[in-house]
């Protein structure tokens, strides 16, 4: 009989306290995934894509890999699925609002990098070309907010 500390099989059990303290950050990232699941939004960005074409889109990922982030990032409200066959069953992949959403932070992250690595050019006014900077904005007082005028990551 397997301890209370192992699965059926024997195998160790990892036990997570059902009220883990987790941060805002962390919770997203949990709903959002990793390198692979941004990359799939990313590709998601233009329109709904049949997974042949996320496949030729995001190079570089295994079948079986962007199987598991389109059932996960499904599973966490940012990508839905529409049958276009039935037999044999095939869907086509979506963003939700969720999803759509993720654009800004996307946007900010490939610019982060962009002016890092020095090989990829930042985001560009499309009107007079200068680069882009992100800057946060309270609707309520209508003035931008500088980084000393911010609080801490909340705690979810």
């Amino acid at each position: 009989m397997a301890s209370p500390s192992q699965d059926a099989r024997g195998a160790s059990a990892v036990r997570v306290p059902a009220t883990f303290p987790t941060s805002a950050l962390a919770g997203t990232l949990d709903r959002v995934g990793d390198r692979w699941s941004l990359l799939v939004v990313e590709a998601l960005l233009d329109g709904p894509r049949r997974f042949g074409e996320l496949s030729d889109a995001v190079t570089g990922i295994a079948p079986n890999i962007l199987t598991d982030r389109l059932r996960r990032l499904e599973r966490g409200g940012i990508v839905v699925t529409t049958p276009y066959s039935q037999r044999p069953r095939r869907v086509e992949y979506a963003l939700t609002s969720d999803g759509r959403e993720l654009a800004g932070a996307l946007r900010l992250l490939a610019d982060w990098g962009a002016k890092r690595s020095g090989e990829a050019e930042p985001l560009r006014h499309g009107l007079c070309g200068t680069a882009l900077e992100a800057r946060w904005y309270c609707p309520t007082c209508g003035l931008a907010v500088g980084d000393d005028e911010t609080t801490a990551l909340p705690f979810v």
